[in-house]
């Protein structure tokens, strides 16, 4: 359902990603893994047809991004830690928007909405202005927009930043449920934890390469690391004394 060739993307002589090639497959979470500058919001941003690459080619759930982004932009929801709602608006006045715009009937739109109270507890925030919320209210909302249209690809970028204990169990809980025939979840994170919970396979990225792609006990056998954080560090400073 992934499929991205060579990728690569540079700002006149800085290069933020540098020949990226990979593939996911429905069914799966796949983690995109690495500390901040690694590349994975770059990478993300031209899959979600936010920005160009400056070579090579992706395409989703069997769409072009580049020939046809209009077609991407429908199969698939995104989420980062720094996307906002109006804050006039309750939450579920902000689903039924985003619902509409996405060719839903009124009806259809409460039982998606309803559906999604169940999922992520959105609770309260359905009808509190969205001004009013937490930062874990705030984002519970912003994730059932990103997939009120049920779209077979999500993306989400460090959805977990900021968020409480709780509001982190629930997101975490909400990746697991989506794991199913025919739907792909990309998880970047920064957060070892993280992936090691939710994720299939994982793409560990740094200072915009592609270092490697496996499931979590290849990457650990690989490397001869008794732990994710230490394949990590095995793999972008081996002589460090960490990465033994």
């Amino acid at each position: 359902m992934l499929d991205i060739q060579n990728i690569t993307k540079t700002y006149g002589s800085y290069r933020a990603l540098s020949g990226i090639t990979l593939q996911a497959n429905g069914g799966e979470v796949f983690g995109l893994l690495g500390p901040n500058g690694a590349g994975k919001t770059t990478l993300l941003r031209i899959l979600a047809t936010l920005l160009r690459p400056s070579s090579g080619s992706a395409s989703l759930d069997g769409h072009d991004i580049t020939r046809d982004p209009e077609a991407v932009r429908r199969s698939v929801g995104v989420v980062n830690g720094g996307m906002g709602l109006p804050a006039r608006l309750t939450g579920r006045e902000v689903l039924r928007s985003f619902a509409t715009l996405y060719g839903m009937t009124r009806a259809q739109a409460d039982a998606r909405i309803a559906e999604l109270d169940n999922r992520l507890e959105l609770g309260r925030t359905l009808d509190v202005r969205a001004g009013e919320y937490s930062t874990g209210m705030k984002q519970k909302v912003v994730i059932a927009r990103a997939v009120i249209h049920d779209p077979p690809v999500l993306i989400l970028d460090e959805a977990a930043s900021g968020l409480d204990i709780f509001a982190r169990r629930t997101l975490l809980d909400f990746v697991h449920a989506t794991r199913a025939p025919g739907r792909l979840t990309v998880y970047s994170t920064h957060v070892m934890s993280e992936v090691e919970e939710v994720c299939d396979r994982v793409a560990i990225m740094h200072e915009g390469k592609l270092l490697n792609v496996s499931s979590i006990p290849e990457v650990l056998d690989r490397t001869g690391a008794a732990s994710l954080e230490r394949a990590f560090f095995a793999l972008v400073r081996p002589e460090a004394p960490h990465a033994r």
